[in-house]
Parts: C-alpha cells; sequence; structure tokens
C-alpha cells in the first residue's frame, strides 16, 4: 500500500506530530535535483511537484531526464506527463498543477517537495500573478490579423512601448497575453497591471539549491548527454517530429533542438552538454538575482540542511 494511503486516524496524529511543510529544491540542469528529491520524499513523506518546462509533457522522456516510472515508484508526483505535446505549455499550468499538489498533501498529512530548473515558474508561484480578464470571443482573431509574433510585437510596442521594453522580442507566452489584455478590457497593459497586482500563491516555503564546481557539473552533464543518446534521445526526437511536427515550443528545447540542427552527429554529444552547461550558468544566476538568500551547497551539504528543516 502506498505510504499516502494512510487511516484518518493515521492521517490527524501525523498532523500533530509535524506542520506539513513545503519546500523547494533548485539547481542546475545535472546537479541531481531529482535525485535529491526522490531521496528525501522517501525519508520524510512528501508529495513532489516537477517545475521542469519538458517534464510535463508525455513522451517526451529522454529529452526531459524525468525520472521515470520506476524510480518514482510510490511517490506521487504533480507536473509531470501532463500535456500532449501538440497542447501548449505555459506558467498557469504550473499554477494549476501547485494546487492540485498543495490539495493532495493535505488530504494526506504530506509534505511537498517542488524541484525543478525553471526558477521563472517557482518565482511566479512565490510573487503571484494578476488575475486575467474574461476572454472577448474576438480577441484570437484580432491577434492573428496583427500577422507574425514580429508584427504582432510591433503593435505592441506602439501601443504600450512602456511594457514592450521589458520583454523579449522572441517571448511569445508574454507577448500573446499582453495582447489579450489589451483587447480583452481596452487598457493598454502596463495600466492593466498596475491596477491588478498579482497576489502570492505560495508562502512559507524554504528554498534549498544545489551548487557544484562548474568541472564537476559539467562532467556530469557529459555523462548525463552521453547516456541521453544511449538509451535513443535521436530515435525519441524524430518520433515526435514524425507525430507533431517542429512548430512547437519543446522542440527549441536543449537536447531537441540540437538533434534538429546539428550536420554532424559525431558533434551532436558535444554540442548538447555544450549548452547544457551554459543553461545551467543561466540558472545559477538567475537563482542567485531572482530569489531572496537560501541554503546553497554541494549535494550532501543540501540534503543535510534539507533533512535538519523536518527534523
Amino acid at each position: 500500500m502506498p505510504f499516502w494511503r494512510q487511516s484518518s486516524l493515521l492521517k490527524a496524529l501525523l498532523n500533530l506530530i509535524h506542520t506539513p511543510k513545503t519546500i523547494a529544491i533548485l539547481g542546475g540542469s545535472g546537479s541531481g535535483k531529482s535525485a535529491l528529491s526522490l531521496e528525501i520524499a522517501r525519508e520524510f513523506p512528501c508529495a513532489i511537484l516537477s517545475l521542469d518546462s519538458l517534464s510535463i509533457y508525455q513522451e517526451i522522456n529522454i529529452a526531459s531526464a524525468k525520472p521515470s516510472a520506476l524510480e518514482r515508484g510510490e511517490i506521487v508526483h504533480f507536473g509531470i506527463d501532463i500535456l500532449r505535446p501538440d497542447e501548449t505549455q505555459n506558467v498557469q499550468n504550473f499554477i494549476t498543477q501547485f494546487y492540485k499538489a498543495k490539495e493532495f498533501c493535505e488530504q494526506n498529512a504530506l509534505h511537498l517537495c517542488i524541484v525543478g530548473g525553471s526558477g521563472f515558474y517557482l518565482k511566479t508561484l512565490l510573487n503571484g500573478i494578476s488575475n486575467l480578464p474574461t476572454r472577448r470571443d474576438s480577441t484570437p482573431t484580432k491577434i492573428q490579423n496583427l500577422g507574425d509574433l514580429k508584427s504582432q510585437f510591433a503593435f505592441l510596442s506602439r501601443l504600450d512601448s512602456a511594457y514592450a521594453n521589458m520583454l523579449k522580442p522572441q517571448d511569445t507566452y508574454r507577448i500573446t497575453r499582453a495582447l489579450e489584455i489589451y483587447f480583452d478590457t481596452d487598457t493598454i497593459p502596463s495600466v492593466y497591471f498596475k491596477e491588478n497586482p498579482p497576489k502570492p500563491i505560495l508562502q512559507n516555503c524554504e528554498i534549498f539549491e544545489i551548487l557544484l564546481d562548474r568541472e564537476i557539473l559539467r562532467k556530469r552533464i557529459s555523462e548525463r548527454t552521453k547516456m541521453m543518446l544511449q538509451n535513443g534521445l535521436l530515435q525519441e526526437v524524430e518520433s515526435l517530429i514524425a507525430k507533431y511536427g517542429t512548430q512547437h515550443q519543446w522542440a527549441k528545447s536543449i537536447g531537441i533542438k540540437e538533434v534538429l540542427e546539428c550536420k554532424d552527429i559525431t558533434q551532436l554529444e558535444s554540442l548538447i552538454t555544450t549548452h547544457t552547461a551554459q543553461l545551467a550558468k543561466r540558472q545559477r544566476t538567475f537563482n542567485k538575482t531572482q530569489f531572496p538568500p537560501h541554503f546553497c551547497g554541494d549535494y550532501h551539504a543540501v540534503k543535510h540542511a534539507i533533512k535538519a528543516t523536518f527534523t
């Protein structure tokens, strides 16, 4: 019987013994976040919420490096295998998964462990998101009539330069959301967000970050990349593209885009390793600048610190 299927009396006793906690484990790609979250969840009954932009997709298993069903075992996960590859991933999906995980943990007297490399999604949970207006039926057509993403961004820049200057021209999600707000409310985004400030979704979350020496991390990334290729990364990408095409957000992800673009198969492992290491550096910078001071250390130091939190 799974550890979380406890009797009502046992759940009540557990709630008296401990107050369920929410923790987050951050770290660059290849740092061992998933392995640590599984280890912690087995020792201190937890559900796990994955904040990974690829693991949320079904069928993307090797490229996402998501823990297998066997590795997950009886530990309940949220945010994994939620979307089909032809569905759109956005921050609202993760917010929905958080609420489901939170409710599940409350009902089963479990801690919640949030883990993943997409720090932006955790930041959104901590900072909140503004309520979006009711959608007008005419809005999608109006946005489509503006043309491609470049034309949409140019329109937004003329309409609301203050808001557009905060975006990257290739940020499809935020550009679309800004235009939806304008066409739904007849209010420019900068004014709308000022009048509708975000409210925190998640509070009382202790953050831990795995930080590894650069050379150690690159070696781990290289070994992981080699294993992904041995496990059939090329075949997985070929199958995905054959079924769904290349016009999807996940097709631009590291590990997939290199397979699609690399002309020399002998250079593939090196390319993926290099790009993953560069991503890990960006993740480290984001975590340092976008979150309050938090515990950082190698795998074992972070594990020890988390255990101290639970005991």
